[in-house]
């Protein structure tokens, strides 16, 4: 996954978990807004998350920033 990617999850579940705990669930989605506006890279976002790591649609922020933290 490119570094861009890794910085912009980071961020955003920085900021859902800020908003409503650690206990916030997200999908990949929440890393993009309504429009698909760079189709590629919402597709490495989600090879990443259904394809390489076989998580379910919606996971906690904070297990998602600790992997994508530690380059899993």
């Amino acid at each position: 996954m490119r570094q861009s990617l890794r910085d912009k999850i980071i961020t955003v579940c920085d900021k859902k978990i800020a908003q409503k705990g650690p206990d916030v669930g997200l999908s990949f989605y929440a890393f993009f807004a309504n429009r698909n506006d760079d189709p590629g890279l919402l597709m490495e976002a989600a090879r990443w998350w259904i394809e390489i790591q076989q998580l379910d649609h919606f996971e906690k922020a904070t297990k998602i920033r600790e992997m994508v933290s530690a380059g899993i």
